[in-house]
């Protein structure tokens, strides 16, 4: 599944909220994620621009997706699914 090209940084930090990820903080045009699921802390920090680029994108759904013990490719469709 192809990654969304028009996700801003806002609307990835609302469907994050399924897993557990709350705003934390927020410094400048950045927010900070804290997820307490599989019992440590994991924090994350999406840019709150209006449209994330692809390579960030990307690289913040590995993150999310190592620390949940999944694919990469299951969270996008779970994420993204339309």
């Amino acid at each position: 599944m192809k990654l969304p090209r028009n996700i801003s940084g806002e609307q990835l930090a609302r469907d994050l909220r399924r897993y557990g990820y709350e705003i934390t903080r927020q410094t400048g045009s950045h927010l900070r994620l804290t997820s307490n699921v599989r019992g440590s802390q994991h924090h994350v920090t999406i840019p709150a621009h209006h449209e994330l680029r692809v390579g960030t994108l990307n690289a913040i759904l590995s993150e999310v997706a190592e620390y949940l013990r999944m694919t990469r490719e299951a969270l996008v469709a779970h994420l993204f699914e339309r």
